[in-house]
């Protein structure tokens, strides 16, 4: 029975037993103490009546901490096998006792609890619930509100996390701050045998808990893992919530041909909620000291990282080595209109940045890296955009890179005015551009110079259900100045072009069933046709121009080429007939197939520089197919045929099947015929679902000692040259409280050169991860389609009532 100590005073003692059916109502301003074998309840001295049943649910007030001021003032209940003392001075509970207040639970075979002190003194298989955190121990004296007091021989479980210890004593600071002492903290899973022990466990002489900062502190620490020592720790810090927090990170260790012993160690830098830095030093003993850092920041006008990287005096070298990489993307308020500010700045110290620190940022290990600016003004039907555009070349001994122009700036205005009478669509756009670039051997580039342009499209969409026509007329001029004169003399070119087109298509629709489900079949033939004339553009130089992917978006375009540079003569056809077939509940697409070609009514003589000039009057056969039966199940193929030689010029072949969570496995065929053959596999599969077992997703699941093996990987094969492109194999484990990965990584460096590299990471499940060699997490997601974390999406903040006594 159940007794709430109020102010005024009332000493009752009773031995009794309830009446059946009777409920026991906290009172105002009385006592209610009860036993086993009895009953007794005093009426209230005002003489009121009937008050209604406590009830203790949860309540959305309840979610957020209360504030002490309101914590403070809340009633304590206390309730046993047989209650004894004054009502609102002192109560000595024994038997099944009880004491709860606010968020917090504290049960024990004695509790001795005096309300002027606010002193709980219990004995005897001691639990405490406070806020669904779990304490359990042999004796406990604890000041309530202030949450003050010592725990002896305890044992403690967070309901976030779900990590758990033991310790010989808990020390409690305030209502978030502990001491725990000679303490163990480890998130596996605990069974009921003696013998259990968890997989990794952190050992130390002091654990300080911080649940306001959610951040632990240990010190004397070791983290043991499998009943062996692995890294001693003098103190280290480590989260109690997925929360960000300043600290050292997990170390990694490596072992490489080229850098020799590798060890780098990171420092987590929590600037603020909107900032944060990454600052890593690094040793090679092949190579020297090295220095990394990143910083991030997000306001609410501007957001960007900085990444810098550095080594000086590198051995593998013999000079300084630097890179660096800066985003930055801000907007502005402005009288005339909108603007936005961006910048993506990226450089490096020489050609071999690439090749050497394969740690660096994604863009300084490409071969050519730009770095960009772009200033915006946009206001109603216009928009004007300023860009600077710079690139350097990592150039390669056995194969050059020709360097493409620099954009030193380009000035782009559009005006697309909406709403325009008759329905007419009109756009304009006008762009003059500053392109620089030097040859490989560093000299000026000859067709350094300015090209301005203008492109004016007026079109008119005529649209009805079945049917739709869509005339399209386009006039585009342009100039060029040149720095150099070039063959004939000239330094100055001007070029003007009008373009026609006619765009039109039927849509039929019809109700089918296919595999015993409900479809709308639909046949879609389309023409379209589009009539440019001859102008001769040899003499232009190619700034940005290069032939369009030959494909089911391009045969319907104008120009088959893309930029500016060349306008290709057309008098050409296009027929193309697609049918699907779409859900009927869905609209979801489940087949589309597909067929398309060109007709040409007069050879094209517009080429790019070594292009040889098409004369055939029809173009190849494009043939498509998807399937989509269902979320598991699809399939995608584009192929080019060539009547002439009856077989294929370029085929692309893809499916992936895709049953469930952690179960994914996708190939791809590609093919240009005379350049290029690779089959393309990607995975990740339980090992147990291969062997014939039953799978179940790891979510949520993890029982000690239920492991699941997994394989992953991704092989690029190349047919035409007989080997292995790029490579990453090996397997992950999840079990209770941790996640293995080994992984063996090959990458083509260069025509003759390939690196491989051996990957092993150990992840413990809410503390930390370890990781020799490169990140594989990091790998895995980059290179194998659909790939998913073990534990992506499967953690959720629990609720506070999930736990509740």
């Amino acid at each position: 029975m159940s007794a709430r100590l109020l102010p005024p005073a009332l000493s009752v003692t009773s031995r009794c037993a309830p009446p059946r059916g009777a409920v026991v109502r906290p009172l105002a301003a009385a006592a209610l103490l009860a036993c086993s074998g009895a009953w007794a309840q005093t009426a209230p001295p005002d003489g009121g009546g009937d008050l209604p049943p406590l009830q203790l649910k949860p309540s959305s007030q309840l979610l957020e901490k209360l504030p002490s001021t309101v914590e403070d003032q809340l009633p304590s209940y206390v309730r046993g096998d047989h209650v004894t003392g004054q009502a609102d001075v002192r109560a000595q509970v024994s038997g099944n006792a009880e004491l709860r207040k606010g968020d917090m639970v504290v049960r024990a075979d004695r509790v001795d609890y005096s309300v002027a002190e606010d002193l709980v003194d219990a004995e005897g298989s001691v639990h405490i619930n406070k806020g669904g955190d779990v304490y359990q121990g042999t004796a406990l004296k604890l000041h309530v509100d202030a949450f003050q007091g010592q725990f002896n021989d305890a044992s403690y479980q967070f309901l976030q996390t779900q990590a758990h210890g033991d310790a010989s004593r808990v020390d409690f600071i305030d209502r978030d701050r502990s001491v725990v002492h000679d303490a163990t903290y480890t998130t596996c899973l605990r069974d009921d045998s003696a013998s259990w022990e968890p997989d990794w466990v952190l050992r130390a002489k002091t654990i300080q808990l911080d649940r306001a900062e959610e951040v632990g502190y240990a010190k004397d620490a070791v983290l043991e893992f499998k009943g062996v020592p692995v890294l001693p720790v003098p103190a280290v810090s480590f989260p109690l919530s997925d929360k960000r927090k300043s600290g050292l990170l997990p170390p990694s260790i490596g072992i490489d041909s080229v850098n020799g012993m590798e060890y780098a160690q990171p420092y987590y830098w929590n600037l603020a909620p909107n900032r944060d830095a990454i600052l890593t030093p690094t040793v090679m003993s092949k190579r020297g000291l090295g220095l990394a850092g990143e910083f991030r920041y997000l306001e609410p006008k501007y957001s960007g990282e900085l990444t810098l990287e550095a080594m000086p005096e590198d051995k593998l070298r013999d000079r300084d080595r630097w890179g660096y990489s800066w985003k930055h993307r801000q907007s502005f308020d402005s009288p005339i209109g909108g603007l936005g500010l961006s910048f993506d700045v990226n450089r490096v110290s020489d050609g071999n940045y690439w090749r050497d620190f394969t740690r660096a940022s994604k863009l300084l290990r490409e071969r050519l890296v730009p770095s960009t600016g772009v200033l915006s003004w946009g206001r109603n039907d216009h928009s004007v955009t300023l860009v600077m555009q710079q690139w350097q070349v990592q150039q390669q001994v056995d194969s050059p890179i020709v360097p493409p122009f620099d954009r030193m700036p380009q000035l782009v205005w559009r005006y697309t005015p909406y709403d325009l009478p008759g329905g007419l669509d009109f756009s304009w756009e006008a762009d003059t551009t500053r392109f620089r670039a030097h040859n490989l051997d560093g000299s000026n580039h000859i067709w350094n110079g300015q090209r301005s342009y203008a492109l004016a499209q007026l079109s008119r969409s005529f649209l009805a259900p079945g049917w739709f026509i869509k005339p399209k007329v386009q006039i585009h001029t342009a100039s060029y100045q040149l720095d150099n004169t070039v063959i004939n003399g000239q330094t100055s070119f001007q070029r003007t072009l009008p373009t026609f087109s006619l765009d039109s298509g039927l849509v039929f629709e019809r109700d089918t069933t296919f595999f015993g489900k409900d479809y709308v079949q639909t046949l879609e033939p389309r023409a379209f046709y589009a009539y440019t004339p001859y102008r001769d553009q040899s003499m232009l130089p190619v700034y940005d121009t290069a032939r369009s992917d030959f494909n089911f978006a391009s045969i319907f375009m104008e120009n088959s080429y893309v930029g500016q540079d060349r306008i290709a003569d057309n008098n050409v056809l296009t027929m193309g007939l697609t049918t699907r077939w779409l859900d009927r509940q869905t609209g979801a697409e489940a087949v589309r197939l597909g067929i398309a070609q060109r007709m040409r009514f007069k050879d094209q003589r517009v080429t790019l520089p070594g292009e040889v000039q098409g004369t055939e009057s029809l173009s190849d056969l494009l043939l498509g197919a998807g399937f989509n039966w269902n979320q598991r199940w699809a399939f995608d193929s584009t192929v080019q045929y060539n009547q002439d030689t009856n077989r294929s010029t370029r085929s692309t072949v893809s499916a992936r099947y895709s049953p469930g969570p952690y179960r994914t496995i996708s190939m791809a065929y590609r093919m240009q015929r005379g350049s290029s053959e690779q089959v393309d596999v990607g995975w990740q599969w339980p090992v147990a679902a291969l062997l014939g077992g039953d799978f179940t997703p790891p979510a949520r699941r993890n029982l000690p000692g239920e492991g699941r093996w997994y394989t992953v990987g991704r092989m690029n094969y190349s047919m035409q040259d007989n080997k292995m492109i790029d490579t990453v194999v090996g397997f992950e484990y999840d079990s209770c409280c941790w996640i293995g990965r080994v992984l063996v990584e090959r990458h083509q460096n260069s025509i003759r050169s390939s690196a491989t590299k051996l990957m092993f990471q150990v992840e413990f499940v809410g503390f930390s991860r370890l990781s020799l060699g490169n990140d594989p997490l990091q790998s895995l997601k980059d290179q194998i389609p659909r790939y998913r974390g073990l534990r992506d999406g499967t953690d959720s903040v629990a609720s506070r009532f999930s736990n509740y006594d």
